[in-house]
Parts: structure tokens; C-alpha cells; sequence
């Protein structure tokens, strides 16, 4: 039974075609993998499916009946609230029943015999409601999410504009599980959790009996909870059965075959051209020249995908700082109150580490608190005199400027084309270039963050979340630019399996913490 049929959808944006005469089925019970490189219209394809954008044609009909969640890179948290009243939204219907249940009782007290006997089978059937939901038991629900999404660590009475923008994040996909709509539609999910919260979530959706659309860029958190795959490029929505491993060899085999395909024909149309070229003249053989002719206009002509262009990443060296590149001392870190107990520590010169742990216990307060960007509460940070940072957020850019803009009002001694051939050596387009980075998608908005750091020289590397957002290509060319850097490198990852062959050593904030983990 189909949940959600999409037909011969087309859509255009900033004058580029996003999706063209696409269809797509969703069916109960499926979990769907939507895939494609950076900028490919997926959050777009997202927007459609949920009315928050009109395609310029085509149909979308979902079953009537169905209540869909979603979990968009946008979505924004109501201010003035705390996290558990954000999460006791999610039941907002059982709280109201109740209200109505105790009001039916008040009404109890003053009334007659046959409207008591109607008040109380009301209440009851109210109750009886109540109890089959499961809202006496909700707070214990409510705390099993929070604390399996590491919401418990930051406390559930903390005000959400007190939030970070992954805590925040993390804020909306709990209530959103909790919800339990018929059907999921997450966007990129995993950006801000950590390993330990990846692998509860993985529990979930893999358990997860209703149907769910995901994007996501993580190959091993894909594989272990999807059996379907559509793949969007070039506007073209192709359907997979199986895990993102499944879909990637049937892909590849079927581009070796068009692409086989395409030079056989090729070949063909060179020697009919040339057939109809020597002959078309002579009376003898015009006849079979207009013939073969006939053969070429009447060919439905193969033609291979256009290739994106693949991004580049070189991190240039600045001059060779000594030994000890950092040294904390005693350090205590926190904003006011302490995160951890006093640290001391070197960084060594072209050291490579990575930097784990649960969320909310300050593996981005460290960073910034080595590079001074913020005070410690105690103790202190030495740099050597010849530091050089190169520091890449973990936040986006939501800037009005565009990408061109955004690099040369840094780099105000380049030349229009030098800064728009930096930016395409990161794989972005013409269009990307000219476009405001608050529009980008997330991973055309990295790699023009990337592309700033890689413009100026550095021999430290301080990269938070790099990965968030970047598509599979773009992270496998940071892997090898971050693993080719000669210099020291210091970094935030929830992907073990980006930063394993490239560290030579994980520190984990948990051994650290003043919190209890």
C-alpha cells in the first residue's frame, strides 16, 4: 500500500532545475535513505513532500489519514520554554484530555443523577483514553528519550534560549520521536550527536515500525537502518532496493553499462557519419547514405550524466612553530560555572587528535578556550610564539553575503577570479558562488567555510564538526587533505570512522568531566 506517491514532479529554484518530472513511492513500513551530493535539492524534495514548498508541476498525495513528523535543518524552538516543556508538547492532545477529565469531575459535584451518569462515562472513556497512551507513565518516557539523545547531561529545565544550535537540534528531534508520527522525515539527524546517541537513535529507527525518509550523509549509520535508497542527481530521482552499500554497487554497475553503452553508440554514429559523408554525393550509393541518415536522425541519442565537480581541499603550512605548540596549565573550563577538573596537557608539533565525547560536557567550549576566544574559569593556555590557527565552527554562516562576498571581504588582494577559482576548487558551481550563504545548503556553506581556511597559511588546524553536512565525496577529500597537512591538527568528530587512520590520539572529554556521565 502506498503511504505517499509523488508524480511527475518538477521544480526550479534560482533558475536551476532542482528536480525534473520526478516520481516517488513511499510504501508502509519502507525506511528510505534519500541520497545525493551537496546541493542536489534533497532538503528541497523534504520541503515539497511536507507543502512548505509548491512544485512547479507534478502531484504529491499522501493516504488520507496520515500524520507525518518532520525534522528539517531550520526548524526553531519557542522561546521562554524549557526542554521538558518543549518534550510535553509532544502529548499536547493527552494534556488536554486530562484538563477536560478533571473539569467533567468538578462538573460531578452539582449536578443531577442522570447527568452524573453521563459526566462519568465521559470521564471514563477520557481515562480510559489516558491510559492507553500511556500518559501516566509519560515524564519516565519523556526522560528515556532525553537521556538516549544526551538531553539529560544539559538538565530538562534548562530555558531552550539558553541552547546551542546542535542542543536546540537535539531539543526537536526528541519531541519529534516522541510525537511517534506514521511517518519520519529526518534531515540529516545525526549532525549533532555524538557516538553514544548515533547508536540510540540507529536502536530506534531500526525498531521503528512505521515508515521514515532520511537524509544523511553517514554511510554507517544508513546502512544499518534503511532497505530502500532513491538517489536524486541531476534532477533525476532513481529508486534502489536495499542498504546504502547495496545501492552504491548497483549504481556503479549501471553507470559502467550506460557509460559502455554511450561509447558503442558513439562509435556507431562515427561510422555512419562517415558512411553518409563519402557517399551522399555519388548517385550509386546516395541511396544508402539517406538510409543510414534516416538511422542517425531517428537514434535516441545515450547521453551520460553531467559529472559535479569534485572538490579539492589543500591546507598550506605556515612556518614551523616549536615543540610544544600549546600547553594547558591547570586549566579549568566552563562558561562561569566549571565543566572540568584542572587539566594539564601538551599539544605536541604535527600531532594529530582527535577529540570525542558525550555532548554537553564542552569539547567546543576547549576549543574555543585554547584559542582565547573565550576565558578559562582557572588556569592557563601557553601558544607558541609562532601559532599560526586555522579554526573552522561547528555553526553555519546564515550571512545575507554571498559566497564570493564572503571570501573576498577577507581576502581583499585577490582578484575576482582568483577568489571564484579558490570556491570551485571546493566543488561549488558558478551559481553556488554567486548565491547568499544563508540559502546554501549546509554542505555548500562548509565548503565555503573550508575554502576561507584553506586561503590562509596555518601550522594548527582546529576543526569542529567538520563533516556536518558534507556529502560522502566532499568528507573522503577532507580525510586526505586533513590526513596530508603537515602540521598539527585538532579535532572535534562524532565519526570514528573519518578520523581512525588519520589521529595519532583521541582524547575523550568523559574522563575530563566534572559532570556525572
Amino acid at each position: 500500500m502506498s503511504i505517499l506517491t509523488v508524480e511527475h514532479v518538477s521544480h526550479d529554484f534560482g533558475g536551476r532545475r532542482i528536480l525534473e518530472d520526478a516520481s516517488f513511492r513511499l510504501l508502509k513500513g519502507e525506511h528510505i535513505g534519500l541520497v545525493g551530493a551537496n546541493g542536489e535539492g534533497k532538503t528541497t524534495f523534504l520541503n515539497i513532500l511536507t507543502g512548505k514548498l509548491m512544485p512547479d508541476a507534478g502531484t504529491v498525495t499522501w493516504c488520507n489519514h496520515i500524520t507525518t513528523g518532520y525534522l528539517d535543518q531550520f526548524s526553531t524552538l519557542e522561546q521562554g520554554k524549557t526542554i521538558r516543556d518543549i518534550l510535553r508538547s509532544a502529548f499536547s492532545h493527552m494534556y488536554q484530555w486530562e484538563r477536560e477529565m478533571l473539569a467533567l469531575y468538578d462538573r460531578m459535584g452539582e449536578c443531577g443523577e442522570e447527568e452524573m451518569e453521563k459526566l462519568t462515562e465521559e470521564a471514563g472513556e477520557l481515562q480510559e483514553m489516558l491510559e492507553q497512551g500511556g500518559f501516566y507513565v509519560l515524564d519516565a518516557r519523556i526522560e528515556e528519550y532525553a537521556n538516549g539523545l544526551g538531553l539529560g547531561e544539559i538538565g530538562l529545565d534548562r530555558d531552550v534560549s539558553q541552547l546551542s544550535g546542535g542542543q536546540r537540534a537535539k531539543v526537536l528531534l526528541c519531541k519529534l520521536l516522541l510525537e511517534n508520527p506514521m511517518i519520519l522525515i529526518l534531515d540529516e539527524p545525526t549532525n549533532f550527536l555524538d557516538e553514544n546517541h548515533i547508536a540510540w537513535l540507529t536502536r530506534f529507527l531500526q525498531n521503528y515500525e512505521n515508515a521514515f525518509i532520511l537524509v544523511s550523509h553517514d554511510v554507517s549509520f544508513l546502512n544499518s537502518v534503511i532497505n530502500v535508497v532513491y538517489h536524486v542527481e541531476n534532477g533525476v530521482l532513481t529508486r534502489y532496493t536495499g542498504n546504502y552499500d547495496q545501492y552504491m554497487e548497483l549504481y556503479e554497475l549501471k553507470k559502467r553499462q550506460m557509460e559502455q553503452a554511450y561509447e558503442k553508440q558513439q562509435k556507431e554514429i562515427a561510422q555512419l557519419e562517415d558512411f553518409v559523408a563519402r557517399n551522399k554525393a555519388r548517385a550509386a550509393t546516395a541511396n544508402m547514405a539517406r538510409s543510414r541518415q534516416k538511422r542517425l536522425d531517428g537514434m535516441e541519442r545515450i547521453e551520460l550524466a553531467k559529472e559535479k565537480p569534485k572538490p579539492s581541499f589543500v591546507f598550506q603550512s605556515a612556518r614551523t612553530p616549536g615543540r610544544e605548540v600549546l600547553a594547558a596549565r591547570d586549566l579549568v573550563i566552563g562558561y562561569g560555572e566549571p565543566l572540568t577538573r584542572p587539566l594539564n596537557f601538551v599539544v605536541e608539533r604535527n600531532k594529530k587528535i582527535a577529540i570525542k565525547g558525550v555532548n554537553g560536557l564542552g569539547k567546543s567550549t576547549l576549543l574555543k578556550t585554547l584559542l582565547g576566544l573565550i576565558p578559562p574559569v582557572s588556569g592557563t593556555v601557553e601558544h607558541d610564539q609562532f601559532l599560526e590557527v586555522g579554526y573552522f565552527e561547528q555553526e553555519e554562516s546564515k550571512s545575507s553575503r554571498t559566497a564570493l562576498e564572503e571570501i573576498w571581504d577577507e581576502f581583499p588582494g585577490m582578484t575576482n577570479g582568483e577568489v571564484r577559482a579558490a570556491l570551485a576548487k571546493c566543488g561549488l558551481t558558478a551559481e553556488h558562488i554567486t548565491s547568499q550563504m544563508k540559502v546554501l545548503s549546509g554542505g555548500e556553506n562548509a565548503k565555503v567555510r573550508l575554502c576561507r581556511l584553506m586561503l590562509r597559511p596555518a601550522n594548527l588546524l582546529v576543526l569542529d564538526e567538520p563533516t556536518n553536512h558534507l556529502d560522502v565525496d566532499a568528507k573522503e577529500e577532507l580525510k586526505r587533505a586533513v590526513a596530508a597537512f603537515k602540521g598539527t591538527v585538532l579535532l572535534v568528530s562524532h565519526e570514528p570512522e573519518f578520523y581512525r587512520d588519520i589521529v595519532s590520539d583521541v582524547w575523550n572529554v568523559e574522563d575530563w568531566t566534572t559532570k556525572i556521565v
